[in-house]
């Protein structure tokens, strides 16, 4: 059985959603400690799992970015997204899962094909949180403070323990912390 990691950028104030301009995906922008935590990831991931509009917004941007490394990796890694509504992903190496979402990661994880990195997508890293499907945490914390939206955990969930496996300063200001969920 494979882990599921979390990859999320999050402000100082624990907001995932990006309402404000806090993240710029351009080189210097912020993507040197998004691709860095990707790196990360990708390092132990054999995939990505995202969610409709994360897909949506990643094939928007990466495709005509390949000649950057996290274009690059984007654009050649396997990906999943889970959406009941998308028929033809228009991407290469992208897979549609159409099931109930924490049962078609429930079942990659479950296949043996290694570890998947799940990337942004609010309500799908929400739900496989709540159903106690995630290894562990890698977030890219930056030097904001939006002060509204959504935050990376649903409202009443609680992760009683987390254990700390990596925290390293980018030159840019954003900090990668690295958590594993503790098993109960």
């Amino acid at each position: 059985m494979g882990r599921l990691l979390i990859t999320e950028n999050i402000t100082a104030d624990g907001r995932i959603e990006m309402l404000d301009e806090w993240f710029d995906p351009s080189p210097g922008g912020g993507i040197d400690a998004w691709l860095e935590g990707m790196q990360c990831a990708g390092a132990s991931s054999n995939a990505v799992i995202l969610g409709r509009q994360t897909f949506e917004d990643f094939r928007g941007h990466w495709p005509h970015h390949t000649d950057e490394p996290a274009g690059a990796y984007v654009d050649q890694v396997q990906k999943y997204v889970v959406s009941s509504s998308m028929t033809d992903p228009q991407w290469l190496s992208s897979t549609i899962l159409s099931g109930d979402p924490v049962d078609e990661v429930r079942r990659l994880k479950d296949s043996g094909g290694g570890d998947l990195t799940l990337a942004g997508s609010i309500t799908l890293a929400h739900a496989v949180l709540a159903a106690g499907l995630v290894d562990e945490l890698r977030l890219l914390v930056f030097p904001y403070v939006q002060g509204r939206g959504k935050c990376l955990v649903p409202e009443g969930l609680a992760i009683p323990r987390l254990e700390l496996t990596e925290a390293r300063a980018l030159p840019s200001g954003v900090v990668l912390l690295r958590y594993a969920i503790a098993s109960s």
